[in-house]
């Protein structure tokens, strides 16, 4: 089950990482622009770019990335074994 999750997550992996890398990117470039240097012009097409106005994808851009990271975080957390079930071994169990 572990190996079904690993391809699942390879895959996902690679399709997020353009959506996810350039949200992470644009956020951090709005929050420096505008914010820190007050640069307005540039702040406005960063944010274009990060809620996918500029693509004409602003209604869908957010909940692709949304579902692609709770993807990534699902299969992440199978993979990890924070899921199995830990059976206690015949040695630690107390003698009666």
């Amino acid at each position: 089950m572990v190996r079904t999750f690993r391809k699942y997550h390879r895959s996902l992996a690679i399709i997020m990482a353009l959506p996810l890398g350039l949200t992470i990117l644009t956020g951090l470039g709005y929050t420096i622009f505008e914010d820190w240097l007050h640069l307005d012009g540039v702040g406005e097409f960063l944010i274009g770019l990060h809620t996918g106005e500029l693509v004409g994808l602003e209604d869908i851009y957010p909940v692709l990335n949304g579902l692609g990271a709770i993807g990534l975080v699902i299969t992440g957390i199978v993979m990890s074994g924070l899921t199995k079930s830990r059976r206690k071994s015949p040695a630690s169990q107390p003698i009666e």
